[in-house]
């Protein structure tokens, strides 16, 4: 195991204490954080690689937290909280967060899709090297160094790390089917679970973009019961 380090940012002193606990056992370097202040500290001091987040936290709340480390592509971020309603799991993915859990979670479960995230994230280097990293598509171009979108007119779209993993599958398999299992793997590391609206959040975030009317999506089509195709033109 690579030695990456964790940034738990949990004010519950028990649960940080107990998901300290939890990921030394497993071989990784952990730090805490109680708040937006203290992570913001934490991350100016360490090289962290993924970071397990709470949404109820003194001062900005992790929503708005998790959107400002958005555009740190080699940063995984992980929700794990008490907040268990649809539009606070949908919200969370919508700013980029590689995965969303609810308290209270399995301890395994956890450190599996961990590992899935920061497994990703070693590879990210040596994809960007084997793929070309600069896409161009119905006058759009994707830089997959940035993790940025260009649109026609020049204006430049920072997009979360799940969207570009999945806009970037859907464009290398241009004109075929891609299953919703194959789009959350990419984007995730980890299997499909019943009603898991991850992948279909991600494609509606994802037509918002570029789509001139999401309702009627002309690069993006949803094969119903089998997954989405891109339809566009790639270069």
């Amino acid at each position: 195991m690579e030695n990456y380090q964790i940034l738990i940012v949990e004010d519950e002193d028990v649960t940080r204490f107990n998901l300290r606990n939890l990921f030394e056992a497993e071989g990784y370097k952990v730090f805490e954080a109680v708040d937006g202040e203290s992570m913001t500290l934490m991350l100016g001091q360490q090289d962290i690689n993924l970071v397990i987040m709470d949404i109820n936290l003194p001062g900005k709340n992790g929503l708005l937290l998790g959107r400002e480390l958005a555009s740190n592509k080699n940063l995984g971020l992980i929700f794990l909280t008490g907040r268990d309603s649809d539009i606070d799991k949908i919200l969370g993915l919508e700013i980029g967060a590689d995965d969303y859990l609810t308290k209270p979670f399995n301890p395994r479960e956890l450190t599996i899709r961990a590992r899935n995230i920061l497994s990703r994230i070693g590879q990210s280097h040596s994809e960007n090297e084997s793929e070309q990293a600069i896409v161009s598509f119905n006058q759009w171009t994707l830089n997959g160094n940035s993790r940025e979108m260009t649109s026609p007119n020049g204006d430049i779209i920072p997009i979360p790390r799940g969207e570009y993993r999945a806009l970037r599958l859907l464009i290398k398999h241009e004109g075929n089917i891609v299953s919703r299992q194959e789009l959350i793997k990419e984007m995730t590391g980890r299997d499909l679970r019943s009603n898991d609206r991850t992948v279909d959040v991600t494609i509606r975030r994802l037509r918002k973009h570029f789509e001139s009317n999401p309702d009627t999506p002309e690069l993006i089509n949803t094969i119903h019961g089998e997954g989405y195709r891109f339809v566009g033109k790639a270069e």
